[in-house]
């Protein structure tokens, strides 16, 4: 079994802790030739992708390593500009080597909130009464698994595709937020989870659950 990640949004919406357990890494090394058929952002902190994509490398990668030479914001490791270097006929041909970016914190508190709306959504759609909104969020990669509590709280986990049980799992991640997290007394609701114990159990379960499966748990 492979868990990506575990979010947890408050009652309005919030995110509230998310956790990024085991994201696949995925770099994309090709070499090019003069003139460079994709465009590039050169940005101080970083360059990225800004239009065409080829082999795997799309829009919004980040430009990580040149012929094998770390790239440090816009310079490689021995100081030289990034920008001349791509930009210079005479460089080519270039090993260049492209990274999926993270995402942010902004980035993940904006897609929860995001994601409040839709499950709202989805339990006035429900053709029967006192739905419990959505459960299962499949795509082509992942499903996205959520337990609602009867307090609105929202727990979620990123796993692979085909993957059961996963309810009995969101359900022990409940549990160690009630006796961790909300027997704390210096936690307030509603706010974000800063609690070692929970951070440590947590990452002890996940562990727990993919080397021995949900009958380890």
């Amino acid at each position: 079994m492979v868990i990506y990640g575990v979010y947890i949004v408050n009652k309005s919406g919030g995110l509230i802790f998310n956790l990024d357990h085991n994201l696949p890494k995925i770099e994309t090394e090709k070499t090019f030739s003069y003139p460079l058929d994709i465009n590039l952002e050169y940005e101080p902190k970083r360059i990225s992708v800004s239009f065409g994509q080829r082999d795997g490398i799309n829009v919004g990668h980040h430009l990580i390593s040149v012929n094998g030479m770390q790239v440090n914001g816009s310079i490689l490791e021995d100081g030289r500009d990034v920008k001349e270097i791509i930009e210079n006929k005479d460089s080519y041909p270039l090993s260049l080597k492209f990274s999926r970016p993270k995402m942010t914190t902004n980035e993940k508190i904006f897609l929860a909130s995001m994601f409040y709306p839709l499950f709202a959504i989805a339990s006035q759609l429900s053709p029967e009464p006192k739905s419990s909104g959505i459960e299962v969020l499949e795509a082509d990669t992942f499903r996205l698994h959520c337990f609602q509590t009867l307090t609105g709280v929202k727990f979620m986990i990123f796993a692979e595709n085909m993957q059961a049980g996963i309810d009995v799992l969101l359900r022990r991640i409940y549990e160690l937020y009630a006796d961790y997290v909300l027997k704390n007394p210096f936690y307030s609701l509603e706010m974000p989870i800063r609690c070692e114990l929970f951070d440590t159990n947590l990452q002890t379960l996940l562990d727990q659950v993919e080397k021995g499966g949900l009958a380890s748990i």
